[in-house]
C-alpha cells in the first residue's frame, strides 16, 4: 500500500480544483505534484495564464494560489506499480470536502481518464458535483501535442 505523501493546496480565494489520480513516483520523491520532468502539467497552465513556468515547489505552490487554483489527487492510498496507473488497485479516496469547506470551488477538474474513472467512482457520490474531464497531462499521452493539450486546458481560466 502505498500513501499519497502531498498534502493539497489550496486557500480561501481558490476557485478552481485540479485533481490527477495519484503521484508519480518522481512526484512522490519530490514532493510536489506533476514532478516528472517530461509531464506537461506546469507547461500547459503557465501557458494559460501567460506566466514563466514554475520551477521549484514554492513557484509551484504560489503560481496556483496567485491563480485561485486548488491542486490535490483523487486517491489517498492505494497499490500501485511504479507510475502506472493501470496498476492501481486497492483504492482509498482522499476527503475532497477538506477543500470545499474553506474554498469556494466554482468547478472541479481532473486530469486525465484515470482520474475522472476514480472520481467518479469515489468521490462524487460522496461530494455529488460533477467534474470535468481534461486531457491528460502525462507523457504517457503522446497522441496530445502541447498545443492540443494547452488549448483544451484553455477552460480553465475564465479569461478564456
Amino acid at each position: 500500500m502505498t500513501l499519497h505523501p502531498i498534502p493539497p493546496v489550496f486557500d480561501k480565494t481558490s476557485e478552481v480544483l485540479i485533481l490527477g489520480s495519484f503521484p508519480s513516483v518522481k512526484s512522490r520523491e519530490e514532493g510536489f505534484f506533476y514532478g516528472h520532468p517530461q509531464n506537461r502539467f506546469w507547461r500547459v497552465i503557465a501557458s494559460i495564464f501567460d506566466e514563466k513556468v514554475p520551477a521549484t515547489v514554492e513557484e509551484k505552490k504560489a503560481f496556483l494560489l496567485r491563480n485561485h487554483i486548488a491542486l490535490w489527487d483523487v486517491i489517498s492510498s492505494c497499490d500501485i506499480e511504479g507510475s502506472s496507473d493501470a496498476t492501481i488497485r486497492n483504492v482509498t479516496a482522499n476527503d475532497i470536502n477538506i477543500i470545499l469547506r474553506d474554498a469556494d470551488i466554482r468547478t472541479i477538474y481532473v486530469n486525465g481518464k484515470t482520474a475522472y474513472k476514480y472520481y467518479q467512482k469515489y468521490t462524487q457520490p460522496v461530494i455529488n458535483r460533477e467534474a470535468l474531464c481534461l486531457p491528460s497531462t502525462s507523457p504517457a499521452n503522446a497522441a496530445w501535442s502541447l498545443e492540443r493539450l494547452i488549448e483544451a486546458w484553455k477552460c480553465i481560466n475564465r479569461k478564456f
